[in-house]
């Protein structure tokens, strides 16, 4: 079959506006990580999104939880995973490293997936989704390194780095996790129980940096900020991508992350002035060729 489904062409749309609020996510925790402590803006952004979730989600959670709590275990490890560690570890993260680093980590991936896919899960992926992803982490790449691959081995590793690439591995098994779950669940009821598990599992460690002297000023910025991050990377982004996971697969929902440091770079162009390059268009050509092909991958 060579054109995809309405469900398929749908989910791909949506995977799309997932990237491009993702990335201003990135984009804005960068910006305010002198004025806001990580796990402030992560429980910030978390308790936001439950109260929107909770007119739509908690009757759908309810009325199926007869559905979800043999996956209780499951569950938890979603939420703790996706919700609570993966956005925390990036925020913490943030502090200490270059958003051109943080990017470059984000573009793992969709390799994670299918590395930890193969190990854990028994996934395999044929060549042409291998040949996709590697199309695509090039394409990073040439971004990343503005057109000189030199200035690739200029790129300086922290710990912060580190804490950076281990929020990709949470995601990832969060997206490898979520395929076990029945597809009928209502997604927003799903995704209200995870998001109530991983503010739940964020809890400790804001109040304790609360009570270490760690706030953020209540001043315009932290509210835009924290509006922002409670609704459209949270409640519209993580619906959009688990709707997308269930509809075409982890691989290939994972491999639209490459559009993030694509949709990081239009957006420092528009808001930051920074100058769109000819490296920009040719690491934005494969990229996309690269999304394209996984699209189609093992149709």
């Amino acid at each position: 079959m060579t054109t995809p489904r309405p469900a398929q062409t749908s989910a791909y749309l949506l995977l799309i506006l997932t990237t491009l609020f993702w990335s201003g996510n990135f984009v804005l925790a960068r910006a305010t990580h002198a004025s806001i402590p990580p796990l402030t803006l992560s429980f910030a952004r978390w308790a936001i999104a439950l109260l929107v979730l909770l007119p739509f989600g908690a009757g759908p959670a309810w009325r199926e939880r007869a559905l979800w709590l043999p996956h209780w275990r499951r569950l938890v490890l979603l939420g703790v995973l996706g919700i609570a560690g993966f956005n925390s570890l990036v925020y913490l993260g943030v502090q200490s490293t270059t958003a051109t680093n943080a990017v470059l980590m984000n573009s793992f991936i969709p390799i994670l997936i299918v590395l930890l896919g193969a190990l854990f899960f028994g996934m395999k992926a044929g060549a042409r989704q291998l040949a996709a992803i590697a199309l695509s982490f090039v394409g990073v790449l040439a971004i990343v390194a503005h057109g000189d691959p030199l200035r690739l081995m200029r790129l300086e590793i922290n710990h912060g780095d580190l804490i950076v690439f281990g929020a990709m591995v949470a995601w990832a098994l969060y997206t490898l996790l979520l395929r076990g779950l029945p597809a009928t669940l209502n997604r927003l009821g799903l995704l209200t129980v995870l998001v109530a598990i991983g503010l739940c599992a964020i809890a400790p460690f804001f109040l304790f940096e609360f009570a270490s002297g760690a706030r953020a000023p209540l001043n315009a910025t932290t509210l835009v900020t924290f509006a922002y991050v409670g609704t459209l990377p949270s409640v519209a982004a993580y619906y959009f991508y688990n709707l997308g996971v269930a509809r075409v697969g982890a691989a290939r929902a994972g491999s639209f992350i490459h559009l993030m440091p694509m949709f990081g770079a239009l957006l420092s162009v528009v808001f930051l002035g920074e100058a769109f390059r000819a490296y920009h268009a040719m690491g934005f050509a494969l990229i996309l060729t690269g999304v394209w092909l996984a699209a189609r991958a093992n149709r």
